[in-house]
């Protein structure tokens, strides 16, 4: 993957205010699935005319298309940082929802997530708490389709200088690059947060990148 271009066409999203019209659900998923094929920022922003321009949502429907664009591209990205790393093997079937990756074998979906506000505590005391913000996030982030209880790597970001703009650190791929690779050369299995759901434990951890 070609980072520093990925990099570029992102960061060209970061220009357009960051607003989602309302909550992710799988009707408006399916509407704008041709995400998935589009690399670059003027290519996603055409596909977006031909498909919504004469629609009376043009405006809701532009929003969560660049937004799913957005995001989705940055975590392939991630995705792609983490399957580098030598201790690292990708699931054979890219499109499993469950597990994009195996550390020494043991499965892991990854969520890159901004610092929720929902979660009404500070960022210290959540660095503190790390198991009551990982049993918020998967109680409260990814509904629907996306919802599950498997074992997952939050990247969770931090602006210190502007909360309304944790999202725009998706776009920092370099940046998010160091911490991932540092996080997988000290990455001890003892060091995550376990608890049962469902009779069944859940392993996971929060990678933090804070700015």
């Amino acid at each position: 993957m070609n980072y520093e271009l990925l990099e570029k066409e992102l960061k060209k999203r970061i220009e357009i205010p960051y607003y989602w019209g309302g909550k992710q659900f799988d009707k408006l998923d399916n509407q704008t699935n041709f995400i998935y094929k589009i690399d670059s920022f003027a290519s996603i922003l055409s596909e977006i005319e031909v498909n919504f321009k004469n629609n009376t949502q043009y405006n809701n429907l532009r929003n969560y298309t660049l937004n799913r664009w957005y995001n989705f591209r940055s975590a392939k990205a991630v995705e792609a940082i983490f399957c580098e790393h030598e201790n690292v093997k990708p699931h054979i079937d890219s499109y499993n929802k469950f597990t994009d990756f195996f550390i020494n074998n043991t499965p892991f979906d990854h969520k890159t997530t901004v610092f929720p506000n929902g979660f009404k505590k500070s960022v210290p005391y959540a660095i503190e708490h790390k198991g009551e913000l990982i049993e918020w996030l998967y109680k409260n982030q990814s509904q629907q389709q996306r919802k599950h209880f498997k074992n997952r790597l939050f990247v969770v970001l931090v602006n210190y200088e502007n909360d309304n703009e944790h999202w725009k650190l998706k776009a920092e791929i370099s940046w998010l690059r160091e911490i991932i690779v540092a996080y997988l050369r000290n990455f001890n299995s003892s060091k995550l947060y376990s608890f049962k759901n469902e009779n069944k434990v859940v392993k996971a951890d929060i990678i933090w990148a804070i700015k």
